[in-house]
């Protein structure tokens, strides 16, 4: 068959797949064995036989058994160092007729020791050859090539990893990320096909299994079919453009989405969205599977294999993974999977495959409602900010996101219908809900302003107002979750009306009375609601694209909250809660007293100390409780009878919680200063071995507590019953703010303090014993703990305590408040978006700090 005939045939087959007689698939056949045979064919009329000393060998796409339309054809005339005369001869009789009829060729001529040079001096070089196949002639020189590249590359693969990674780094730099472009290269944009090419040959260097171990009915159904999806669009991209093309462009896609059966232009693009974050994924878990598995020399075969640190129950650190601790048992722990999420998110450490594969196989679905621990463990996740994006994508590409959110389906890969998105819609909810976390001290409920950025366009993609849909969903959504009624309208009417302040702010006369009239009116007159979707307003714009928030509207919405809250009564004031008899009984008796009872969670205790009042006790007990790994999700602060009686309701780190009689004997040495319990928890951080991000994780449910929030990271013990190695916030999320209220001129005060009392609100980010730090910081200031509630919704911490200054004036205040947010975790400094360096995470600096 002549050249010309070969590119006759091309155009013939190309025809016949655009008349639907081929597949996209069955075209990559066709064209391989149609070059296969021809090159065959001419070689063996060049001499190219068995035992000839020459072998034809392809690469890319040839090589793969997998030719495109009009894809290069990659060969290598490989020799056994033959005369150079008859070199000459084979290779011109073997290019010069494609050159001539125009087919693409990328070619060489190489023995087996040059080709190998080669492979070991160029990344690129070395990746094309790992897919090399034998075509026509000498058979065992190629299987020398192949075998040749395969063992250097398993044996030089630990100098060259890093090259490799770097090289994969500077491909995605440049092409970008498939899941979240307009005009995606399916070849080289990360999540593309070379990325799965990337891990078969990290799979020949016996570092990964290339799997990345996706169920089948994870979405994306794994690589391998990930892969197939991309390739056949890419088919017949070239075929519907008449040459090579890498790049999806918008005025082919509905043709590309005709002639494969997917649809329209967006129902490929959730295609692409959905096949290229499974490749995404498959690729982060084969680079760091293979980083881990590599071997090694000299002195680090001697180093000690890495140890499991414990993070939360059932959960620890292993060798930079969040891993299973050993006597976890899935199948029994629906609230497992949150836990091992919320643990990825706040110490930054990615979750093990086969963690995540275990999950995927044997946990069992939460009940519904959900239990509160379930529930807090979520909003840690979510309130962990952008830290929070790659725990939920493992998740979501294993398939177990889907079994907490059945509704998350209808928006997974959706792609946006205006252009200003940056996102397809699930990861839009992700990435506000990721900006929303760093703007829960702004409002009074940062658990409903996460929960309602997660879901507030869960209503999409559904044909109908995505608002009202999603306002239904909500209520379905917060009833599972376990919210109490009020939150769950609350939740709903967020959705509901989360685009009413962008809306009105824009599009009306803010000067106009009535404009305000109608969102206080709206919105039912509910201050919170106001405050939430403020909040929502600002995480929503951020999360859409670039420009979409900027000074003009944050401005104009700023201008509506304030007039809209001067038509809104004042909201209602946290008040101490009642003591029950049992309490009142031990405060009377004047003893110190530790009692430890269950709760209705299987991980909650509610442990009450009693003690004689005095300056300090609150940093005190706090401090013991932080000390036994303890941590709080709630409290309240109350005296009776010249006692102090606090009751918290506590999650152990592991376990049971302490004897309340060692308790007892720890809070009394405390009181007597034998125990300095500050400086305790500034070792215990210090100590601690595994750097966390965000808070520690909390067990839900009503409102949690800062008191000790810490727990350890090893069930070892020191000489004084304390854990040891506690795994501290070293970093926050959303800056602290301190808020001050005036009893005597709220509507909303009786019974909330008496006169001359005054309400401290704390929000911030949790950390160990902040509840001991910021009472100690109280008692220095001089002031009275008439009582407090303490509350930590997910990881961020409301406190409200009812103060007796002993210098009630604005500066006494400003100083108090200086030094409470000084003991809490600063925020952490996050990219840019932009790229133009580290920024902080939004929201109020301390030199902010609201005085009213």
């Amino acid at each position: 068959m002549a050249a010309t005939d070969l590119v006759a045939t091309r155009r013939q087959l190309l025809e016949s797949g655009k008349s639907g007689k081929l597949d996209a698939a069955g075209l990559r056949q066709v064209l391989v064995d149609l070059h296969e045979f021809w090159l065959t064919s001419k070689g063996a009329e060049l001499g190219i036989r068995p035992d000839s000393g020459f072998a034809i060998v392809a690469v890319g796409g040839l090589g793969r058994g997998e030719l495109l339309p009009f894809s290069d054809l990659d060969l290598i005339l490989l020799h056994d160092d033959m005369p150079p005369d008859r070199i000459s001869e084979v290779a011109d009789g073997l290019w010069y007729p494609l050159w001539d009829a125009n087919i693409p060729l990328d070619h060489s001529v190489r023995t087996v020791p040059q080709a190998l040079q080669v492979a070991g001096e160029d990344v690129s070089a070395a990746l094309g050859l790992l897919e090399a196949r034998h075509i026509a002639g000498d058979e065992d020189l190629s299987t020398l090539l192949i075998g040749g590249v395969r063992q250097q590359w398993r044996t030089e693969i630990r100098d060259r990893f890093p090259e490799v990674v770097a090289h994969a780094q500077d491909r995605w730099r440049r092409a970008g990320d498939i899941a979240h472009r307009a005009e995606p290269d399916l070849k080289n944009g990360r999540g593309g096909l070379r990325d799965v090419q990337l891990l078969g040959a990290l799979a020949i260097a016996q570092l990964t299994d290339g799997m990345a171990s996706l169920r089948p009915d994870s979405p994306g159904a794994g690589p391998q079919v990930a892969y197939g999806r991309l390739l056949d669009i890419r088919t017949e991209l070239h075929r519907i453009a008449g040459r090579p093309r890498e790049q999806v462009r918008a005025q082919d896609a509905d043709e590309i989405g005709a002639a494969l059966r997917i649809g329209d232009r967006f129902d490929l693009a959730r295609v692409i969205s959905d096949s290229a974050r499974t490749v995404s994924y498959s690729i982060d878990v084969g680079l760091r599977t293979a980083g881990n598995a590599l071997p090694r020399r000299g002195l680090a075969k001697l180093r000690r294999s890495p140890i499991r640190r414990p993070l939360d129950e059932g959960v620890v650190e292993h060798n930079g993974e969040i891993v299973l601790a050993r006597n976890a048992i899935p199948s029994k722990d629906p609230g497992l999977i949150l836990r091992v999420a919320s643990a990825s998110a706040r110490t930054g450490l990615p979750i093990s495959a086969s963690t995540l594969s275990r999950l995927a196989d044997y946990a069992p679905e939460l009940r519904e409602p959900w239990p509160a621990e379930a529930l807090s463990d979520l909003l840690v996740l979510l309130g962990s900010g952008h830290h929070m994006v790659d725990p939920i994508e493992a998740l979501d590409r294993t398939g177990l996101w889907g079994r907490l959110l059945p509704e998350w389906g209808a928006v997974r890969d959706l792609p946006p219908r205006d252009a200003i998105h940056t996102w397809t819609v699930d990861r839009h909810l992700v990435e506000t809900a990721a900006h929303a976390g760093s703007m829960t001290t702004r409002v009074s409920r940062p658990d409903l302003l996460v929960l309602g950025a997660l879901i507030h366009d869960l209503g999409k993609g559904r044909g109908a107002d995505h608002s009202i849909v999603g306002a239904e969903l909500a209520i379905q959504v917060g009833n599972r979750f376990g919210l109490w009624p009020q939150d769950v309208s609350l939740l709903s009417e967020m959705v509901r009306h989360h685009l009413l302040l962008p809306t009105v702010a824009t599009r009306r006369d803010l000067d106009d009375p009535a404009t305000a009239e109608l969102v206080a009116q709206t919105l039912g007159h509910n201050r919170v609601l106001l405050e939430l979707l403020a909040t929502l307003a600002e995480a929503d714009s951020l999360a859409t694209g670039p420009g979409v928030w900027g000074e003009w509207k944050a401005s104009l919405i700023n201008d509506l909250v304030r007039r809209a809250l001067r038509l809104i009564d004042g909201g209602e004031l946290a008040r101490p809660e009642p003591l029950s008899p049992e309490q009142i009984a031990l405060a009377e008796s004047g003893a110190f007293s530790v009692a430890i009872t269950p709760t209705d969670g299987p991980h909650t205790f509610r442990v009450t100390m009693v003690a004689p009042d005095r300056p300090g006790l609150l940093s005190k007990m706090a401090g013991v409780l932080a000390l036994n790994g303890l941590r709080s999700h709630s409290a309240t602060v109350q005296c009776h009878a010249d006692s102090a009686v606090n009751s918290f309701v506590v999650v152990p780190l592991f376990g049971s919680p302490p004897e309340a009689g060692l308790m007892r004997q720890q809070l009394m040495a405390a009181v007597e200063g034998k125990i300095d319990v500050l400086a305790r928890l500034d070792a215990r951080e210090a100590e601690s071995p595994i750097p966390t991000i965000g808070s520690i994780s909390t067990a839900p449910g009503a409102v949690a507590g800062t008191g000790a929030s810490a727990g350890s990271t090893d069930p070892a013990v020191d000489g004084a019953g304390h854990p040891k190695n506690a795994v501290p916030a070293l970093f926050a999320v959303a800056p602290p703010r301190v808020i001050w209220v005036d009893l005597e001129s709220h509507a909303a005060a009786d019974d909330a303090g008496e006169a001359g009392d005054v309400l401290m609100e704390l929000r911030t980010d949790d950390r160990i014993g902040l509840l001991s730090r910021v009472s100690a910081v109280i008692e220095r200031h001089g002031a009275l703990v008439r009582w407090a509630k303490v509350a930590t919704l997910g990881g961020t911490v409301v406190d409200t305590f009812c103060l007796q200054m002993a210098d009630d004036t604005p500066a006494a205040r400003t100083a108090l408040a200086d030094d409470v947010i000084a003991v809490c975790p600063p925020p952490q400094p996050r990219a840019d978006p932009d790229g133009d360096g580290p920024q902080a995470s939004g929201g109020t600096s301390r030199s902010g700090v609201p005085i009213s």
